[in-house]
């Protein structure tokens, strides 16, 4: 049963993504002139954490792009390819990269991280080197270029916390805190895919 609702949840994951690809951008700042003041870290779950959407989770935490703190999950590919969301776009039918899991909160929202040294419009700065959009025009640009995944990772849902929620769990010692690095994004191994084999039952950072 479990192993069923567990491809049940991927297959409604993958049936989101591509029916809501056009809501991009639309809970969130959309410019760096509406964002907060730049802050941003990586959490790191408790081994015994029992929450299963973020078991084995490591988060990166934003304060600039909403009222609350807000995030992805970076370490939880799923079994949706890239490629499917785009089938227009040929060269990347060669490629093996993998969307991500974000979070449980707005599943069917999709977000993306990239680097850049520049800023660019649509896109709000993550931390130095990095920013952070919903923008499809700008998702389509950048899977445009010669090497389409060459610093870009794409997430589905994404992590959000009620105010004073976040800094309650770090108390009691849920989250281990580290400082947010490119390396850490986009060279880390991915080693706890979603869905995991305990389904998840109960939600977080809702």
């Amino acid at each position: 049963m479990r192993s069923g609702l567990c491809l049940h949840l991927l297959r409604d994951a993958t049936r989101a993504l591509c029916a809501f690809l056009f809501l991009f951008g639309t809970s969130w700042p959309t410019s760096a002139d509406d964002a907060k003041p730049l802050t941003a870290i990586l959490l790191v779950a408790r081994a015994e954490l029992p929450d299963p959407h973020f078991k084995d989770s490591v988060v990166l935490v934003m304060n600039n792009i909403g009222p609350a703190p807000a995030g992805v999950i970076i370490n939880r590919p799923t079994k949706v390819a890239v490629s499917h969301l785009f089938p227009d776009l040929e060269r990347l039918a060669q490629l093996h990269d993998k969307v991500y899991f974000g979070g449980p909160v707005e599943i069917e929202s999709v977000w993306f991280l990239f680097r850049t040294d520049t800023p660019r419009e649509h896109a709000i700065q993550a931390f130095e080197g990095v920013y952070v959009s919903g923008s499809l025009e700008l998702l389509r640009e950048l899977l445009s270029r010669d090497k389409p995944m060459d610093g870009l990772r794409i997430f589905v849902g994404h992590s959000g916390w009620a105010p004073g929620q976040l800094q309650a769990e770090i108390a009691r010692g849920d989250w281990t805190l580290a400082p947010a690095e490119k390396d850490s994004i986009f060279n880390g191994k991915s080693e706890h895919p979603w869905p995991a084999e305990q389904t998840p039952d109960a939600g977080h950072g809702t």
